[in-house]
């Protein structure tokens, strides 16, 4: 059976997001080895690969306003538009802060220090954004409301790292006082990785949006003011 118009676009639209989401994670997944071994051509790439991921980002925003004017969608058609359009920003600025971290990456001119890497944990919190812009990928490409849900937990281990992050760099200064641009620059990179977390969280809340029209935002806030 022949897609109509509407559908044709819509399919090409998923397909350009869902591209955009695998050069997402390849950034944020490079900029972990540019930390861990130090990798400046790595974090190069990076930055050079983040024009890439902003001409998605234009593409996907003139198509989802192409579809509103010439298709005029209704119902999930419409939710999936704006949903994509809401996700499409979030994965733009997701690839931003992979920009970011791979600029500390260029601009220090000695290795990380091994320590404070263990110490912050900061591995393991690339792991777990990484995990996070994974599943939410998975989650609109599989129509997976559940999987979408189970982002909103997930995020936790992140910011539980991040709670901790001041306290534990803090320490780690004392001792390492030839080392506080590391640590700064270290803390910095953390609060990126949180705000990783909550742009998953946004997009998984445009997925849930999408495929059963709820609205889980304006929820969340009434669940907080009571």
């Amino acid at each position: 059976m022949m897609m109509t118009h509407l559908e044709a676009e819509i399919h090409q639209l998923k397909t350009d997001i869902l591209d955009m989401w695998d050069l997402v994670q390849s950034q944020l997944n490079s900029c972990k080895v540019a930390i861990s071994t130090f990798d400046k051509d790595i974090a190069r790439e990076v930055i050079a690969k983040e024009r890439r991921v902003n001409a998605f980002e234009l593409k996907i925003d003139r198509d989802c306003e192409n579809i509103f004017a010439l298709f005029n969608p209704v119902a999930v058609d419409l939710r999936f538009v704006l949903a994509v359009l809401k996700i499409n920003s979030n994965l733009e600025r997701i690839g931003d802060a992979a920009e970011d971290v791979a600029k500390f990456v260029i601009d220090i001119d000695e290795d990380f220090d091994k320590e404070l890497l263990n110490l912050s944990k900061i591995i393991e919190m690339f792991d777990y954004a990484n995990n996070l812009v994974a599943d939410v990928s998975e989650a609109f490409s599989n129509e997976d409301t559940r999987l979408a849900r189970s982002i909103f937990k997930k995020d936790d281990k992140l910011d539980k790292i991040n709670d901790k992050a001041n306290d534990v760099v803090t320490e780690y200064i004392k001792t390492h006082t030839h080392h506080i641009r590391q640590s700064l620059n270290v803390l910095t990179i953390i609060r990126k990785l949180e705000r990783v977390g909550d742009m998953s969280k946004g997009i998984a809340e445009e997925i849930i949006f999408y495929i059963e029209a709820k609205v889980l935002k304006h929820k969340k806030k009434r669940e907080k003011e009571k």
